[in-house]
């Protein structure tokens, strides 16, 4: 007795002889086989394997209308043909066929008129390998399944440090508010503007708001001080970058090490007069530029306890000024194309006395693609 599974395997016949298919689906039914279709058409052949997708095909090669080569035709450009077993039914024992029926896919022969345990044990042979690559398949979709679940825990999981830094870092500089959460969507904004693909941007998006983490390192009596700074204390302040770069250094992290380039060279210039570095024009990374524009300008839209908000003409106007020198000429025209949405942006994440003392993470959730 054949085991159960190979039983129960669904069998198709496509064959004009009615008497031939009869003669097959007896056969079969009397060894145990339950699962048998068949077509006389060879016309509904391709429709009807569609509908039932079998595990193996027993097919006719002289037939009207369409032989048993054109039906090959027509199964060979279906994605998950190249699987199924086909055997082929025939009284030709001419060379040249049977090669031409190989060249097509066909596995293997069956000659008429039938010989029951030659068709039996060619069709046991050929349902058991189809079976086991059903289940090697299987197995390799469980795995795939489960490397990208682990893959998606993974990028979850550093995405949540980048907004765990990114709020240690506001609670070193508590007068930022939401002015990350606007710039990182300002900055992924003007990233896809200039062509960034999606992947790019969205890493953007979410290391964008890492950008001045090496604050973190630089102490109070300078960070926090009410007065203009001494040319010391300057130089202190500017290490940020360069503290930042380190603090995200040295990660396989696609998501890291974008935020390190940010964090390095947000604050390099277009005409060279920028630091950490004194980069100049396009040898500063794209990112470093965007966010250049994006952090400038929500700075200058925002109110700090050491000056009023700047409206956004005054802003517009201010990074005119700045193109060729402080900004990428390019970009600051970019940027001025998608204004409406960047203010849609700014109005919706607007600072309150909650978020200036209390950042909520929602604003970074991992599933949350930038919108306007």
């Amino acid at each position: 007795m054949l085991p159960e599974k190979i039983l129960s395997s669904k069998i198709f016949i496509v064959d004009d002889s009615l008497e031939n298919v009869q003669l097959l689906t007896d056969l079969l039914k009397r060894r145990g086989f339950q699962n048998i279709h068949s077509v006389t058409e060879s016309l509904k052949a391709v429709e009807t394997y569609l509908e039932i997708q079998p595990d193996l095909v027993l097919l006719d090669l002289n037939m009207p209308h369409l032989d048993g080569f054109g039906v090959m035709e027509q199964l060979n450009a279906i994605d998950d043909h190249s699987d199924v077993p086909v055997i082929v039914l025939t009284a030709k024992t001419d060379q040249e066929i049977r090669i031409r029926a190989f060249e097509a896919g066909v596995r293997d022969f069956i000659s008429k008129p039938f010989n029951i345990k030659e068709v039996i044990n060619r069709i046991q042979n050929w349902l058991e390998v189809r079976l086991l690559h059903k289940e090697i398949s299987n197995q390799n979709r469980e795995l795939e399944a489960r490397v990208r679940e682990r893959t998606q825990k993974l990028a979850h999981t550093q995405r949540e440090i980048v907004k765990r830094l990114a709020r240690a870092g506001e609670y070193r500089d508590n007068e930022t508010g939401m002015h990350i959460v606007r710039m990182s969507r300002y900055s992924s904004l003007l990233a896809e503007t200039v062509g960034i693909n999606p992947e790019g941007c969205e890493l953007i998006f979410h290391a964008s708001p890492m950008h001045d983490i090496g604050k973190i390192g630089i102490p109070d009596r300078i960070l926090l001080k009410p007065g203009k700074l001494t040319r010391d204390e300057w130089d202190i302040m500017r290490s940020h970058t360069e503290m930042g770069a380190e603090i995200l250094s040295g990660s396989d992290s696609d998501l890291l090490k974008k935020a390190e380039v940010i964090a390095k060279t947000h604050h390099e210039k277009w005409d060279g007069s920028g630091y950490p570095k004194g980069t100049k024009g396009e040898d500063i990374p794209i990112e470093g530029r965007i966010v250049a524009v994006s952090d400038v300008f929500d700075a200058l839209t925002s109110e700090r306890p050491y000056k009023k908000a700047w409206t956004v003409e005054e802003a517009v106007e201010e990074l005119d000024r700045g193109r060729g020198a402080h900004f990428d000429p390019q970009l600051i025209e970019k940027f001025k194309h998608v204004l409406p949405d960047v203010l849609k942006i700014k109005s919706k994440f607007v600072d309150s006395e909650e978020t200036q003392s209390k950042m909520s993470l929602d604003v970074f959730h991992p599933d949350l693609k930038p919108e306007v």
